[in-house]
């Protein structure tokens, strides 16, 4: 593939009204926490690449040092994740497998490049430094060029229970909710584990409309609940250079062509729910890119989750072609075990060890 370019706080045109209002906001309370002592902290998140590159992401925020927070959190609330201010146009050094890159944060603190790197398949590290900053290590699942299948699942609903779209019962679960009380989806792990099994080296992405905010909170649900180690694709919050607010389904559609991009020659099993839009994105994906597609897995919510969750019950019949796709093959079931029954009897399980 070819190398892009770190993404940066320049921009070719005069920010949206909002951005610069929120903007200048932030560079007002970045002087007083500075003055208050609050350090700039890169915060890594997993990564991933091919032969030749690895893509590094992270963030770098203002962040409070409490002396006192010195033992474990055994109660971890939601908005902890929130209490931080990005810093912006800030200089990183990366480095990786021989290569060096250097890139700047964007307005909203993060950090995203494609270097030149030279590391083995499987998980390899990634060092990012800044001054002021502690450097830190970024994982990086560096795909096998032999892999011809994967996982891309979404995480609300699909394997972490969330309702996300009900407004008020998201802000409970994103700002309020212990994340220890989070509950997984049942079955779901058992079945990325036995495909993952299946296909030695398959890589597993997990893709979300979330904020950045909570990737710590989601990678140590995901290991808490046995889920395949994966980069996290999420977004951010709040308005952008040219609108309002950022599109959750626009993040998923262009995370799902660029990874076409990047991994041409792999299959992908886009696993998702009914519940928001997972089937339309990946039936246009599938449309598009029928070369990436192995198969769809939808999980089934109750009659009553989808109409809570936003949706109407009874709106599709399990058939492939209700999604406007035939090919691949389209799966529907309420949980994990359900999927994988239904996944047995396809070519994507074989070689996996045992039965729900």
């Amino acid at each position: 593939m070819s190398l892009v370019p770190a993404r940066t706080s320049a921009v070719a045109r005069r920010p949206h009204r909002a951005a610069r209002v929120e903007d200048a906001i932030h560079e007002v309370v970045a002087r007083r926490l500075r003055q208050r002592g609050w350090p700039p902290t890169i915060v890594a998140y997993a990564g991933y690449g091919g032969p030749g590159w690895v893509r590094v992401m992270g963030r770098m925020l203002l962040t409070r040092v409490d002396p006192r927070e010195t033992r474990r959190a055994e109660k971890v609330r939601g908005w902890r994740s929130f209490v931080t201010l990005p810093v912006k146009d800030a200089p990183v050094l990366i480095e990786a497998g021989g290569g060096r890159h250097e890139a700047r944060t964007d307005r909203s603190g993060f950090i995203d490049a494609v270097i030149e790197a030279d590391l083995p398949p499987g998980w390899g590290t990634a060092r990012m430094t800044s001054p002021g900053a502690e450097p830190v290590e970024a994982p990086v699942r560096v795909v096998d060029p032999e892999a011809r299948f994967g996982i891309l699942s979404d995480i609300d609903d699909t394997v972490m229970v969330t309702a996300l779209p009900r407004p008020m019962l998201a802000a409970w679960n994103t700002f309020v909710l212990d994340e220890h009380a989070r509950m997984a989806v049942p079955g779901m792990a058992v079945l990325y584990e036995r495909l993952v099994t299946a296909h030695p080296g398959a890589p597993v992405f997990y893709l979300s409309t979330g904020a950045w905010n909570v990737a710590p909170t989601l990678t140590r649900f995901l290991s808490r609940h046995l889920y395949p180690a994966g980069p996290l694709l999420l977004t951010q919050w709040g308005p952008t250079v040219d609108r309002w607010f950022r599109s959750g389904r626009e993040h998923k559609r262009a995370t799902l062509a660029q990874l076409a991009r990047e991994f041409p020659k792999v299959r992908w099993l886009l696993v998702g729910d009914d519940g928001q839009h997972d089937q339309e994105i990946y039936a246009e994906f599938a449309a598009a890119h029928p070369e990436n597609v192995a198969a769809v897995a939808i999980r089934r919510l109750s009659p009553t989750q989808s109409v809570l969750a936003g949706g109407l019950p009874g709106h599709h019949n399990g058939d492939p072609r209700a999604s406007g796709l035939a090919g691949q093959p389209w799966l529907y079931a309420p949980d994990g075990a359900g999927l994988w029954r239904l996944l047995r009897d396809t070519e994507l399980t074989e070689g996996a060890a045992g039965t729900p």
